[in-house]
């Protein structure tokens, strides 16, 4: 005799936003149009304002409403950007208590970022060049004088590049990833006495960029972030 599977009771809740669901995704509400009012709400499908309450806050923490007080709801377009950014919390609270978790993160941004940099040598402009060249002006400017400057420049080194693909997941991705490893340790994105070498690859990866050699910039990218990455692990050991 096969044993009892008991049935979960869903919460009414979960039914009130799965009707709201419907509502934007039917078309019915679009970005900018403003969401009925709870009261509206609670009358048109026969709940209390707590479950109401509760399916709402899930919209919002979904990046599919915005919510001010004193206001109606408003119906926003969710990004990848808002999409990623919803899940900073619990990964940064990952990343500073399970060792392992770091490393695991480290090898996905080297594939990543292969798979991103041969995009871009396929798809670089001279616009997303310019962008790219204006990144490495910035750290050669700032890597002997102001370091938190070399930082941001160096972020936004690897953000135009993966704007070169015009694809704007990757984008979000690549944001989430270098926050991620700066808000964990700064050694990661930079180590005293090591920014002329991290501007030397950076160099080196722009031009196989803009000559289109995704190969060559795939492996000058790998080069980089494998040099890196000893680099910290070394330090990170004798500290």
């Amino acid at each position: 005799m096969k044993a009892t599977q008991k049935i979960s009771k869903r919460k009414l809740s979960d039914d009130v936003l799965e009707r709201l669901m419907e509502l934007i995704q039917s078309g019915q509400y679009e970005a900018g149009d403003l969401f009925p009012s709870e009261r509206e709400l609670m009358e048109r499908f026969g709940v209390g304002r707590p479950a109401v309450r509760e399916a709402m806050q899930s919209l919002q923490n979904a990046g599919l409403i915005t919510v001010q007080q004193g206001h109606r709801p408003k119906v926003t377009a969710p990004t990848a950007n808002g999409i990623i950014s919803q899940i900073d919390i619990a990964a940064q609270h990952l990343l500073r208590t399970s060792p392992s978790s770091l490393e695991h993160l480290k090898d996905a941004r080297l594939l990543f970022e292969k798979g991103v940099v041969r995009r871009a040598a396929e798809q670089v402009t001279d616009e997303h060049a310019a962008r790219m060249r204006a990144a490495l002006d910035a750290q050669e400017k700032y890597y002997l004088t102001e370091p938190d400057k070399f930082v941001e420049a160096d972020i936004a080194f690897h953000i135009a590049i993966a704007e070169t693909t015009g694809n704007p997941i990757l984008v979000a991705t690549e944001k989430a990833m270098l926050g991620w490893l700066k808000q964990y340790n700064s050694k990661i994105v930079r180590l005293d006495g090591k920014e002329h070498i991290t501007l030397d690859e950076h160099r080196k990866i722009y031009e196989y960029i803009v000559a289109h050699d995704a190969e060559g910039a795939a492996y000058a990218m790998a080069d980089h972030l494998n040099r890196s990455r000893v680099i910290f692990q070394n330090t990170d050991d004798s500290a």
